[in-house]
């Protein structure tokens, strides 16, 4: 790592776990409150920290509906859920894909298409099985009446790899209205820096899955035409930065390294030749800048906070958060804010969790909804801290 990482001055004091009384269930669009289960003090003041729900079996991506309810997929059972606003918890949605659950893959992200209110669609990804082992698959259907219509694939990578590691993904969309995919390299090195495989990419398409004729790589016979960069380890956190609208992403380094990194199309980040970590053995690898023709990152953290989901916040809730990256944290157990001046982080500070963090959505009111990864896995929400009278 070139830099210590900064970090605001962040106490943590468990306030206890908060027998609520019964609430009655917001109108849409409004608020889901849970029962408190910690206080963290923040730079903003104290933050509180509410189960909406649990019982999810490593929940993997949330995603908000217009009216505000939440849709949570579940990794290992396969199943997308509705989350009410009185907290209860849907039947498993109709219509999703047959999931191959394995290791780190199973039912992972969820995404509505920006048109969503006039077109429906919805979009899911899943560890498929096939020759070879399993990949990832990218598929989109209609959301009507509370379940998925038609839902059909419309990309898969490749190739299939035998193993259970590194299905990392995340579905973004462009406001100019194309699809990104960021992909792991399902732990296999070297495929990183090919172009003729998907392995550690990212990719763009149309909604419906076509190639766009201006992707870097269209036209050449010994690349993937989907590639809009490639060089990449494992990827569970991207957004749109919402200024100058380029694809930014969070990637897992080894054994030190997790990656910032600002996408820009046709360029390679130098996965697993260069590194700010090291091998799971020990071995050293090359510092990104011995190798310049590499893509370097933005930020880097060692020891690792491994990001897995990734917003810009612009919500009223937490007015000192206008403009700031908030990235989920697994290995840190935290929300990781990442104060911007353009490009550059110029300050940073760690929001303490009770779980690893997998996923992370904005809600109407600008509070902030999580997904925690654990065999009892959790929809928590972040607001502020309301004061109480003795």
């Amino acid at each position: 790592m070139r830099t210590p990482s900064r970090r605001g001055t962040v106490a943590r004091f468990l306030a206890g776990v908060v027998a609520a009384a019964p609430l009655a269930a917001p109108l849409a669009g409004q608020p889901m409150v849970g029962g408190e289960i910690e206080s963290v003090m923040a730079e903003v003041g104290a933050v509180s920290v509410q189960e909406v729900v649990d019982g999810f079996d490593h929940p993997w991506a949330i995603e908000l509906l217009p009216d505000g309810r939440l849709l949570v997929t579940v990794r290992n059972t396969g199943h997308l859920h509705i989350v009410d606003h009185d907290g209860s918890v849907s039947d498993p949605v109709p219509g999703t894909p047959e999931t191959f659950t394995v290791g780190q893959g199973g039912l992972m992200d969820v995404a509505l298409d920006p048109d969503f209110a006039t077109n429906g669609w919805i979009y899911l990804t899943w560890a498929m099985p096939g020759e070879g082992g399993a990949t990832t698959a990218l598929g989109r259907g209609r959301w009507t009446g509370d379940a998925i219509e038609g839902f059909q694939e419309i990309f898969r990578q490749e190739p299939f790899i035998d193993g259970p590691n590194h299905f990392g993904n995340r579905i973004v969309f462009w406001p100019e209205g194309h699809l990104f995919l960021a992909l792991g390299e399902r732990f296999q090195f070297d495929p990183a820096q090919d172009l003729t495989n998907h392995l550690g990419t990212t990719i763009r398409l149309h909604p419906d899955g076509s190639v766009p004729e201006d992707n870097p790589f269209v036209g050449r016979s010994d690349a993937r035409p989907e590639i809009w960069s490639y060089g990449h380890r494992n990827i569970e956190a991207a957004a749109i930065h919402p200024e100058s609208g380029e694809l930014w992403v969070g990637e897992m380094g080894p054994l030190g390294g997790d990656e910032l990194n600002r996408v820009e199309p046709g360029e390679n980040y130098g996965w697993p030749v260069v590194s700010w970590g090291i091998n799971y053995d020990s071995t050293t690898i090359p510092d990104p800048p011995t190798r310049p023709e590499f893509t370097d990152a933005l930020e880097t953290w060692t020891p690792v906070i491994s990001p897995s989901g990734m917003l810009f916040y612009d919500g009223e809730l937490f007015e000192e958060w206008q403009g700031d990256l908030l990235i989920g944290g697994l290995t840190d157990q935290s929300v990781v804010r990442l104060e911007m001046n353009g490009p550059a982080v110029t300050h940073e500070e760690r929001l303490p969790m009770p779980a690893r963090v997998r996923d992370l959505v904005q809600g109407p009111d600008g509070s902030l909804y999580l997904v925690t990864d654990e065999d009892n896995g959790r929809v928590l929400r972040l607001a502020p801290l309301e004061r109480r009278s003795p």
